[in-house]
């Protein structure tokens, strides 16, 4: 499984690259939450922590890849 830290860069299976900006946490569940945004349109974005290293397929294929 691949460490996620703030600063690291990563491509979603969809081809955009995003940058973790902020590891957070959700302030009514206490679940662990990443605040990332898009490399080339600046949008920010937040998912749970345990869906970014998913495999959402039959192949393998991860939600999130470090590069």
């Amino acid at each position: 499984m691949q460490e996620i830290k703030t600063g690291n860069i990563y491509r979603h299976y969809k081809g955009n690259t995003y940058k973790i900006i902020a590891l957070a946490r959700h302030s009514e569940t206490g679940e662990d939450m990443i605040v990332y945004q898009n490399v080339d349109k600046g949008d920010i974005w937040v998912r749970p922590k345990s869906m970014w290293n998913e495999v959402i397929n039959n192949q393998g294929v991860l939600r999130f890849t470090l590069i």
